[in-house]
């Protein structure tokens, strides 16, 4: 939900820069783009909002950082899985007969207290599932070249840290820019 709000509040903020700018007739801005697991992304929301004051021409883009595709499919099938397994439980069906083989003593216990089961499942399903597509993922890209990973780095940065580090690369952009410039 957070995440999904400062989504929406980023593309908010970076459309009307982006409008401004080009009504300004302005050069193209640039793109630093945040990929991240969720709770990382609303900690970080601060030091973004700041930099589109600091630097109105740049556009800033949040999204989730995917898992590997294995895992994305792990957790499909374990959402599915999950949804049959409580519609068998709530219908009350043995699965097992269809095996050949004896209900265990868990199902029956399932049967005997059907909310509780269908919760269990529907809890121990879900971690599993976030366990699959939880990346720990905090990248960091101007224009598409990297700035920070945390999948290189092994870390978190620190705020000042990451104020820094787009500091840099911000004034090596209008740096670059300007030499562009002078030779065209």
């Amino acid at each position: 939900m957070r995440l999904e709000l400062l989504l929406v509040l980023v593309a908010v903020l970076a459309l009307v820069r982006s409008e401004a700018s080009a009504n300004l007739g302005s050069v193209p801005s640039k793109r630093l783009k945040m990929q991240c697991a969720t709770a990382h992304c609303s900690r970080y929301r601060r030091v973004f909002e700041e930099y589109i004051q600091r630097y109105p021409d740049i556009h800033i883009e949040g999204e989730n950082y995917l898992p590997q595709p294995t895992y994305r499919h792990i957790a499909s099938f374990l959402s599915i899985f999950k949804l049959v397994l409580i519609g068998l439980i709530i219908v009350g069906k043995d699965p097992f007969v269809f095996f050949g083989i004896q209900a265990p003593s868990i199902w029956q216990r399932g049967q005997e207290n059907k909310v509780y089961a269908c919760m269990m499942v529907f809890f121990l399903s879900n971690m599993k599932e976030n366990q699959c597509m939880s990346t720990g993922a905090f990248e960091i890209t101007l224009n598409d070249v990297p700035v920070w990973s945390e999948l290189e780095s092994g870390h978190l940065p620190s705020m000042h840290q990451l104020v820094q580090i787009l500091d840099t690369e911000m004034k090596l952009h209008v740096h670059m820019d300007s030499i562009l410039h002078h030779r065209s």
